[in-house]
């Protein structure tokens, strides 16, 4: 049985822009990709929203993700894959962080998932990085646009794909531009519709199919 820990925020959690609740099973990404890869396959859902990279929130709790992907790994070892979506909400206002910025954060989540990987797992389980889709114009009249920034975060935002490529090639990760394939819904500007979900879900499977 193989196994892929999914470690990002609502994107992974399956945020519905629409409904602002979480999808059901068969929308969300992570299990469109279990439904893809069968019963060979545990796709593990480790979605948390507001969740950033490295970045404490106290306004909106326990949502540093560098704090957790510790015990995360730990808890649901052993796994063949570890998926990295993470990125969006660290384009929020309050953080003031450019692209150069979340991308120093996600180099040393790296560091640490690498470290524990080489010399815990001896480099048992591979990482596929996925910088996440690009937060859309539709965030101006969003209800999310003032904790974003407006257009600030749609600039860092499509500017996160390139430093996130060179980090996978430094780290030797797979990638993945998940903005090359998907959208966010114009409901909010953020988080990815069902018909997105489902694209996401097939275009990960199509890779991961490859490599294990």
């Amino acid at each position: 049985m193989k196994r892929i820990l999914c470690f990002g925020d609502s994107l992974t959690w399956g945020y519905d822009p629409d409904r602002r609740i979480r999808f059901d099973e068969e929308i969300r990404w992570t299990q469109v990709l279990q439904k893809h890869l069968g019963e060979g396959y545990t796709v593990i859902e480790e979605g948390q929203n507001g969740r950033t990279i490295a970045t404490e929130d106290p306004a909106e709790g326990e949502k540093n993700g560098i704090k957790y992907i510790g015990p995360c790994m730990e808890s649901q070892a052993p796994f063949d894959l570890l998926i990295l979506m993470l990125g969006s909400n660290d384009c929020k206002r309050k953080f003031s962080y450019s692209a150069m910025d979340i991308a120093g954060e996600m180099q040393i989540m790296l560091e640490k998932v690498q470290s524990y990987n080489r010399f815990r797992c001896k480099d048992a389980f591979k990482i596929l990085l996925i910088s996440p889709p690009y937060i859309s114009e539709a965030i101006r009249d969003s209800w999310l646009g003032d904790s974003f920034g407006y257009e600030n975060a749609v600039k860092v935002s499509k500017e996160l794909a390139g430093w996130y490529k060179t980090l996978a090639d430094m780290y030797d990760c797979e990638y993945l531009d998940a903005a090359q394939y998907v959208h966010a819904s114009d409901a909010d500007g953020v988080h990815l519709d069902a018909e997105n979900q489902k694209k996401l879900g097939d275009v990960i499977a199509q890779r991961v199919s490859q490599w294990i």
